[in-house]
């Protein structure tokens, strides 16, 4: 059973997708070797450096080995390019498979995306996950639909966020992948 690491840039977290039966559980640092625990730290560090990442770009990866997939969707077409430079001259690795997708422009999106922002961060106490320089919440925008990504603490928080952007005109749908934290503690 062949394990592939998909690591989650916005939020810091590693997830592992079992291939067979599409499960998702948390990497824990000791199933890399070193080498490769490196170039997950060293890989994330860069890719939240990167100066036009912003909470309306989704950037993903996964390593194995020495080669570094990058994933995701980016508004911004000169992101792709610099995630794949920023990654290739890391130490370590040889291959970089940029899989990044460039959304298109849209003014529609542009305005949806602040719109979902502005409706999730009003929603009392939700604001703080769009505070620092890498938000924990990041909202895609492709052709009307919304993608949630990103993590919150809870699940109430999880269905408020999600809830208020479905409240946005002119979003045909909405997506919830944002990770609960504390979910185990609240099914006690």
């Amino acid at each position: 059973m062949r394990l592939l690491a998909t690591f989650l840039v916005l939020a810091g977290l590693a997830f592992a997708q079992e291939q067979s039966d599409k499960t998702q559980m948390a990497m824990r640092p000791g199933t890399l070797d070193p080498n490769e625990q490196r170039i997950v730290k060293e890989v994330r560090h860069e890719l939240v450096m990167l100066p036009y990442y912003s909470l309306f770009d989704d950037l993903e990866y996964s390593v194995n080995g020495d080669a570094v997939t990058l994933l995701g969707s980016v508004v911004n077409p000169t992101l792709k390019k610099d995630a794949e430079n920023a990654v290739k001259h890391i130490e370590g690795v040889n291959t970089v498979n940029n899989q990044i997708k460039v959304l298109p422009p849209s003014p529609m999106d542009d305005r949806i995306r602040q719109q979902v922002a502005r409706a999730i961060s009003n929603q009392g106490g939700l604001y703080r996950y769009f505070m620092g320089a890498v938000p924990s919440i990041h909202i895609i925008v492709d052709s009307g639909h919304v993608t949630l990504k990103g993590v919150v603490d809870n699940q109430a928080d999880d269905t408020q966020a999600k809830l208020a952007a479905n409240q946005v005109p002119g979003v045909f749908s909405v997506k919830d992948e944002l990770q609960v934290l504390n979910q185990k503690n609240e099914k006690k």
